[in-house]
């Protein structure tokens, strides 16, 4: 059915006893909150949302979120928590109190670390200059603003319900309300979408005085409106070539603008910018995901939650565990997974987690331009410009040695 969110993955049943057993992790440890409610949903967003007529109610969300809180007290200990992330859907849509409502739950059970990173995603118009005073008050340091593009039609064609000068608005407004960073998203490679719009996307974010910028193809997914769209022939498919000049002026404009790349989507103006969180995802460190389709990760484990929210919070008032099924990473897995994670940071890959053959495979990267010479004499594979845009195609290269 188009426009329903996309099927979770296959994996082992969860015990009984819980999805993951009882244990201290050692290294940092994040959380992530999924709130899936939005106003409308876009054409191309295939996430875990829903819509008002769905019949999905908001009321007692919070109360089930901290009812699994709760029960992952008694399995996973943290040394304290370094960074939460409250993702969606529009977690914005919630008032401020209730997700701050959250963050007390988790500094309650866990604690939070006193230099912690806690970011919102929200949409732009779901925003306002005394709501994000009041994010901030109860304890948010960071916002994720979905902008998406600067132009009018782009978000039209993206079903985007903001104007397109909001998003930059509201970032000035996250800035005045005391947010220490600000991180606004693009999409590019939008049907339609040319270099003049993607270019005075680039300029309106620059303008807008944030901090980090996360740009992303378009990706046409499966039951999507965007798809549906595109197999009746009213929009054409993207352009791998478009994206890739698209990806070319991000570099070129950010770079120029005091940005630095430290993931192949990703910039920031300084280390202290870069999402934290993510980092915990890319170098393989454990977090526990709360809510309706959230995916956890603690110690060689994941799992992951049912995803429709009333089965969710059904099985929580049952006293049951809300996860849906797990998979336990053998190190082959976790090899690969590094692979595939760790070579799209700037930091690079060390050279000394690869195989032998997998070592051969990074240098005749090397001779093709798509890894650093000198970070590979150093010892760590590091992908260049030419390469980010062929990233997947290098992470094969060294997976198939």
């Amino acid at each position: 059915m188009d426009g329903m969110p996309g099927p979770l993955p296959t994996g082992d049943p969860v015990p009984a006893t819980g999805p993951v057993a009882a244990q201290r992790p050692s290294g940092r440890f994040g959380v992530y909150a999924h709130v899936p409610f939005c106003a409308s949903r876009c054409g191309y967003c295939d996430f875990n949302t829903y819509t008002p007529d769905e019949g999905v109610i908001r009321e007692g969300y919070v109360d089930a979120v901290l009812a699994e809180l709760g029960r992952a007290a008694d399995l996973v200990t943290p040394a304290q928590v370094d960074t939460v992330f409250v993702g969606g859907g529009t977690p914005t849509l919630l008032p401020p109190r209730d997700l701050g409502r959250i963050l007390d739950g988790i500094d309650k059970v866990w604690g939070l670390s006193g230099d912690a990173e806690i970011t919102t995603e929200a949409n732009p118009e779901s925003v306002t200059p005394a709501s994000l005073r009041d994010l901030r008050a109860a304890g948010f340091t960071r916002i994720s603003l979905g902008m998406q593009s600067a132009a009018a039609h782009v978000l039209k064609v993206l079903d985007r319900r903001h104007t397109a000068g909001r998003a930059a608005a509201a970032a000035g407004e996250a800035r005045a309300a005391g947010f220490g960073h600000v991180n606004l998203d693009l999409i590019y490679g939008t049907p339609g979408e040319r270099p003049e719009d993607f270019a005075a996307s680039l300029d309106a974010v620059v303008a807008a005085g944030v901090d980090h910028v996360s740009a992303y193809a378009l990706i046409v997914e499966d039951g999507t409106r965007l798809a549906a769209r595109i197999r009746r022939g009213d929009l054409p498919f993207p352009d791998d070539d478009v994206a890739a000049d698209r990806y070319l002026a991000a570099e070129a404009a950010l770079t120029a603008a005091g940005f630095h790349w430290y993931e192949v989507s990703n910039w920031a103006t300084g280390d202290d910018a870069r999402c934290r969180h993510n980092l915990l995802y890319w170098r393989g460190a454990d977090w526990w995901g709360l809510g309706p389709g959230a995916h956890s990760h603690v110690g060689g484990t994941r799992w992951w939650n049912v995803k429709h929210p009333a089965a969710y919070t059904a099985a929580l008032a049952r006293g049951e565990w809300p996860a849906a099924g797990r998979e336990v990473l053998d190190p082959e897995e976790t090899a690969t997974e590094e692979i595939m994670l760790r070579l799209r940071l700037a930091e690079g890959l060390p050279l000394e987690r690869l195989t032998p053959a997998g070592v051969g495979a990074a240098r005749t990267l090397v001779t093709d331009g798509l890894l650093n010479g000198d970070a590979f004499a150093a010892g760590t594979a590091v992908l260049t410009l030419h390469g980010r845009l062929l990233a997947d195609a290098a992470v094969r290269t060294i997976l198939l040695a």
